[in-house]
């Protein structure tokens, strides 16, 4: 394929996917009523204190989902390739099950498990954070498999304990920033189903960020797309960061792109 027939694709796909993103942002600024173009959808994301705290709520379940995920995932990960190689499979078969499991049958199939939680903890959305867990396991263990298979683990830990490192500095030290682009990976992919994330959350009856845009959209077109076209932002950002920071890391260690 020569590089002219590249570029044209690259523009044709390009144009493909912008198409969509500008049609939202020229109708999230359009005045409906009186012509001509505001940004009024755009203040409503911080005006509106529903949809304000709604976004807060998303951002915080993000947040703590992926801190969540990273804190039980990575250890696991680590110790089971190392120590007990013969739990790989179930391990892979549980983190890879939410992907089977309709969400509909999630919520109805924690109920029982959430009337302990909100006693303890309250009627709060953050603790959507337990089931969101769950739900980013199966991309976040594939990000973060794929890492660990390109290097050699065994020798790396096996050479930080000869030399008197703990298990935890171990992976703190050593083996974590082997891993980061694949730690980064399963972090944005986690944020993106968090933002995306809206039957979990209206079944169980909280207000977050895709909810109330659903709720919008019924009464306030413009602004209910603006939300959507800054969550897409995010993501396509997030991505970008994810793309800078694998690329820096693979020139500091001297691998070719």
């Amino acid at each position: 394929m020569n590089r002219a027939t590249r570029i044209t694709l690259l523009v044709l796909f390009g144009l493909f996917f912008l198409f969509p993103l500008y049609a939202m942002a020229d109708f999230s600024t359009r005045n409906l009523i009186a012509g001509g173009r505001t940004a009024a959808a755009w203040r409503n994301l911080v005006t509106d204190e529903e949809l304000y705290h709604a976004i807060v709520v998303s951002l915080l379940l993000a947040v703590f989902t992926v801190i969540a995920m990273l804190v039980l995932l990575v250890p696991t990960m680590i110790w089971v390739r190392v120590r007990a190689r013969w739990a790989a499979r179930v391990v892979e078969f549980l983190c890879l099950l939410p992907l089977t499991i309709p969400a509909l049958v999630i919520v109805v199939g924690l109920r029982n498990v959430y009337l302990w939680v909100t006693y303890l903890l309250g009627e709060s959305a953050l603790t959507l954070t337990f089931v969101y867990v769950v739900l980013v396991l199966p991309f976040a263990y594939r990000a973060i498999d794929s890492a660990l298979s390109a290097i050699d683990l065994q020798t790396l830990s096996e050479a930080a304990r000869s030399l008197g490192a703990g298990w935890l500095s171990t992976i703190a030290r050593v083996i974590v920033p082997n891993i980061w682009s694949g730690i980064l990976s399963a972090a944005f992919i986690s944020i993106a189903v968090v933002l995306g994330e809206y039957t979990v959350a209206s079944l169980s009856g909280f207000d977050t960020l895709p909810v109330q845009i659903v709720a919008i959209g019924k009464s306030d077109g413009p602004t209910s797309v603006a939300a959507s076209l800054a969550t897409l932002l995010l993501g396509f950002a997030l991505l970008l960061i994810l793309a800078v920071l694998t690329r820096g890391r693979r020139r500091t260690l001297g691998v070719q792109p």
